[in-house]
C-alpha cells in the first residue's frame, strides 16, 4: 500500500478550475496505475470541501482519510500560463491543509503498512502542518521507501523544514531550480555533481531524481548514474502536473524494483503524456490504459 499526506486543492485558470495539488495527483495517478493507496488531507467545511469530496467519492479513495475544518478553507491555487504553457502559481495562505492533524490511533498502524510512504513541502509550511507531518512519516518502517517530493514554492518553505524531511527520506525528486536553492540553502559551493554526493552521503538517501524540464532528466542511485532526453509531447497543453506525473511513475518504478533506466523512461514518458492535457489529471481512465500493463497486479 502506498500512502500520502498532504494537500488537496483546486487549481483556479484564468478560464477553468481543476482539481489539484502535488500530492494529490501523485495519488490519482498511482490509483489509476492500479496500486493501492490511501490519502491523508484535510480540506475546509465548506462549499469546495463538499465538491472535493464528491469528487474523491467517484474516484474511489477512502473518505474517512481526509479530515474537514470547520474553521479554515479548502485551499486553493491562482494558476496563470505563459505564453509556453508553463505555470505560475499564486497560492492561497492559511487554508484547511495547513492544519492537518496527526490522529495516533488512525496514523499509525496506516503508517506502518505502507510500502511507500509520501510527502511534499507545501503542507508543512505552517508550524502545526510542519509538526504533524513530520509526527506522521515518522511511524514508516525501515524497509518502506519515504518518497519527499520537494516542490518548493516561494515563502512556503524553510531550512529546518528542508532538513528534517530529507532526514526522513531514502528517494528524493526536485526539479532544477530547486536543485539549486538547495545548494543556496546549504551554503555549497563545489560542483553540482559533488552536491548530489553529499545529499546520498549526508541524509542516507538511495535515489535522487532531477527533472530539467526540456533539457531530460537525471537519476543518480548508489549503484550508478542514468540520464535520459525529454520525451516530446505531440502537443503541449500547459506543463501543470508534469512533475508530479513523473514522481508518480518514478515511485512506481520504485516499488515494483524496476532498473533504473527503464524508471527514468517511463517516467519521462508518462509526464510528456500529461503535457498533452489541460490541467494535471486525466479525464478518462483510459488515459492510462498503455501504462498499466507494466504494473498489471499493481502490487
Amino acid at each position: 500500500m502506498i500512502c500520502v499526506v498532504g494537500e488537496i486543492l483546486f487549481d483556479v485558470f484564468p478560464s477553468y478550475i481543476r482539481l489539484g495539488g502535488a500530492p494529490f495527483n501523485f495519488a490519482f495517478h498511482l490509483k489509476n496505475l492500479g496500486f493501492p493507496v490511501r490519502f491523508i488531507s484535510r480540506i475546509g467545511n465548506d462549499p469546495d470541501g463538499k465538491k472535493i469530496l464528491g469528487l474523491l467519492e467517484m474516484y474511489r479513495f477512502d473518505l474517512n482519510d481526509i479530515q474537514l475544518d470547520d474553521i479554515h478553507p479548502t485551499g486553493t491555487v491562482r494558476v496563470k500560463l505563459d505564453e509556453y504553457g508553463v505555470p505560475q502559481f499564486r497560492i492561497t495562505s492559511n487554508v484547511a491543509y495547513d492544519y492537518i492533524e496527526f490522529i495516533p490511533e488512525v496514523h499509525r498502524e496506516l503508517i506502518r503498512q505502507a510500502e511507500l510512504v509520501y510527502f511534499g513541502s507545501l503542507v508543512q509550511r505552517s508550524q502545526q502542518g510542519f509538526e504533524n507531518v513530520q509526527k506522521i512519516i515518522a511511524g514508516k518502517t525501515s524497509s518502506a521507501v519515504g518518497f519527499y517530493d520537494i516542490n518548493l514554492r516561494p515563502d512556503c518553505y524553510n531550512d529546518r523544514l528542508i532538513s528534517e524531511s530529507l532526514l526522513r527520506a531514502n528517494a528524493i525528486k526536485l526539479n532544477q531550480e530547486e536543485f539549486e536553492e538547495l545548494k543556496r540553502l546549504m551554503m555549497f559551493g563545489k560542483n553540482s555533481r559533488s552536491f548530489v554526493q553529499h545529499l546520498l552521503d549526508a541524509y542516507g538517501l538511495n535515489i535522487i531524481s532531477l527533472t530539467k524540464g526540456h533539457e531530460g532528466s537525471d537519476l543518480y542511485t548508489r549503484n550508478g548514474n542514468f540520464s535520459i532526453d525529454a520525451a516530446k509531447p505531440e502537443m503541449v497543453a500547459d506543463s501543470v502536473g508534469a512533475g508530479d506525473a513523473y514522481a508518480a511513475m518514478l515511485a512506481a518504478g520504485l516499488i515494483k524494483n524496476m532498473p533504473p533506466e527503464i524508471i527514468i523512461q517511463n517516467a519521462s514518458a508518462f509526464a510528456s503524456s500529461i503535457c498533452e492535457i489541460k490541467g494535471a489529471i486525466p479525464g478518462t481512465e483510459a488515459f492510462y490504459e498503455p501504462f498499466q500493463p507494466m504494473f498489471a497486479d499493481g502490487e
